[in-house]
């Protein structure tokens, strides 16, 4: 399976396993059967429960599908129902989280990348017959990129990487929190990233030289900076910084 490294934005260079294409295509037939499924489901409904002609009721039945994979992007980190199961999702190219523009703009280009609506204009004269290779710009796109970009993908700065592959997230500023951990301290985010960086150095040359008292001049040294007071041991204090720094960074 293909890597690359992104930089993350921390001053460390993290890898990141590209989703192969089967994984995609697979993930993209299960949202496009759950969307059949709705088109299905809410045709046979609407036959049933209403009478008379009310357009209007279908336009509205007929929003929530074309706003799906935008909608699953945003409220589900980067996944739809199918790239989830399939273990894969959206980030950008330093590694974080889009933002909204970005999946928008992902979402916008859907219309380039799957063009499903040339068919129907070649077959009503409104288009040439030639216009049918444009069916395969987003397939083309993703074989041939380096990175299996689709032109939405390119276009916003985003990847799709495969979540199920181990990568080196320890050699970075991140921590694992705990599913109820509580920070205390909002001030880190003052700090800049080349600064959680050096912080984290600080932890694992203390816990492994046992240098409590550089631990206790940083600790002081940060705490005049961010005005904050605690009477948590150096070392603590400086690891609950590290952790509040993850939690407030992934909010």
């Amino acid at each position: 399976m293909p890597l690359v490294k992104l930089d993350t934005g921390f001053n460390i260079e993290v890898e990141f396993a590209i989703t192969p294409f089967h994984k995609r295509f697979l993930a993209w037939m299960i949202d496009f059967v759950i969307l059949i499924a709705y088109y299905l489901f809410m045709s046979k409904l609407l036959n049933v429960a209403m009478s008379g002609e009310r357009e209007w009721i279908y336009v509205l039945a007929g929003l929530p599908p074309l706003f799906y994979h935008l909608i699953c992007e945003i409220t589900m980190n980067g996944q739809t129902v199918g790239k989830k199961a399939m273990s894969i999702k959206v980030i950008t190219l330093d590694g974080g989280q889009p933002s909204l523009s970005q999946y928008l703009i992902r979402w916008v280009f859907r219309l380039a990348d799957f063009p499903v609506w040339i068919m129907p204009s070649i077959a009503f004269g409104a288009l040439p017959w030639w216009c049918a290779i444009f069916l395969f710009g987003g397939l083309a796109s993703v074989i041939s990129t380096p990175h299996t970009q689709r032109i939405g993908d390119l276009i916003a700065g985003t990847i799709i990487i495969d979540t199920r592959t181990h990568t080196s997230w320890e050699d970075t500023v991140f921590t694992e929190l705990e599913n109820d951990y509580r920070p205390r301290f909002p001030q880190v985010m003052q700090l800049t990233d080349k600064d959680i960086n050096t912080l984290k150095s600080i932890i694992n040359t203390v816990a492994k030289k046992r240098d409590y008292d550089l631990s206790m001049r940083i600790g002081e040294r940060i705490k005049s900076k961010l005005r904050i007071e605690s009477d948590q041991d150096s070392l603590d204090f400086l690891e609950t910084l590290l952790k509040d720094y993850n939690y407030y960074s992934t909010q």
